[in-house]
């Protein structure tokens, strides 16, 4: 047995000493996670039994080595759902799910039968949070990595969702010109240059596939801008994640090919986030 308030108390020292930002809470959901309960029941009368302890012990190692916290408890919750994530994928962020409340704001009717696709769709994240808000709807994850594709075949398993979400491995440039009422898209837009100056957890574990947009980060975006015009139809809006102040270039490039800038959402900390496109 062990003290829980030493045992966390020791753990968030050596977290915070390893320059994680959040070492009380990191400890805590590691500790959580090992005992299989709630992080709210490790209340101080609780024991944390040998093999919790031995369990916590290695994933404390991981994550101070900088290993994602996601990757190491295995779940990441987006849109207030959980997620499988692990090596080989984008771990779904916050910002994201301003994609989806983007969708909401042009498509209030939540029992239209929706046609979505998501390009690079990672875990599924973006596909799976639509098809929760449109119980009528049908989706398509494209995306070129087969380690990528397996944590969303997963996922999509995982919400019951193999019925009206399709997995296609393929590059952008081998999407099918089918027109789709929604089109979603998280593209990699970090700078090749910049890609040394990310926290540890980013640019050490997560695919650099996913994250390396170029020199100036715009590289996905001149390749998605042609595809977008041929599947973009009359109705339909494609929702696109860009990173802190490509909003000027990114229109630019989608203007290039005919399409109008709808709008660009900000996600919550005021940085636009999403670029709403229209034919």
């Amino acid at each position: 047995m062990s003290d829980l308030r030493a045992l966390l108390g020791d753990a968030a020292l050596r977290l915070s000493m390893a320059g994680i930002d959040s070492p009380r809470l990191d400890a805590r959901l590691l500790l959580a996670h090992a005992m299989r309960v709630r992080p709210d029941a490790l209340i101080g009368s609780i024991v944390v039994p040998p093999h919790a302890l031995a369990e916590f012990d290695k994933m404390l190692a991981r994550r101070i080595l900088r290993e994602p916290l996601a990757y190491i408890t295995g779940n990441k919750e987006f849109w207030s759902l959980d997620f499988d994530v692990g090596p080989g994928v984008l771990v779904p962020r916050p910002e994201t799910e301003t994609l989806i409340e983007a969708v909401l704001k042009y498509f209030p009717d939540k029992s239209a039968a929706l046609e979505i696709r998501d390009l690079g769709t990672g875990t599924a994240c973006l596909p799976i949070a639509a098809l929760s808000e449109y119980p009528h709807a049908h989706a398509v994850a494209v995306d070129a990595s087969a380690d990528s594709l397996q944590w969303a075949r997963l996922n999509i398993e995982r919400h019951g969702l193999t019925e009206r979400c399709r997995i296609e491995q393929c590059d952008w440039e081998q999407v099918p010109a089918v027109s789709a009422d929604v089109i979603l898209s998280n593209p990699p837009y970090v700078r090749s240059g910049d890609i040394p100056t990310l926290a540890p957890e980013v640019r050490k574990f997560e695919p650099v596939s996913a994250l390396d947009g170029g020199v100036d980060g715009l590289d996905a975006y001149r390749s998605l801008a042609p595809l977008i015009a041929r599947l973009v139809k009359p109705g339909s809006l494609a929702f696109l994640e860009i990173g802190q102040g490509q909003g000027r270039d990114v229109s630019a490039l989608f203007e290039g090919q005919n399409l109008r800038i709808r709008e660009i959402l900000n996600d919550l900390a005021g940085i636009g986030r999403c670029v709403v496109v229209e034919h």
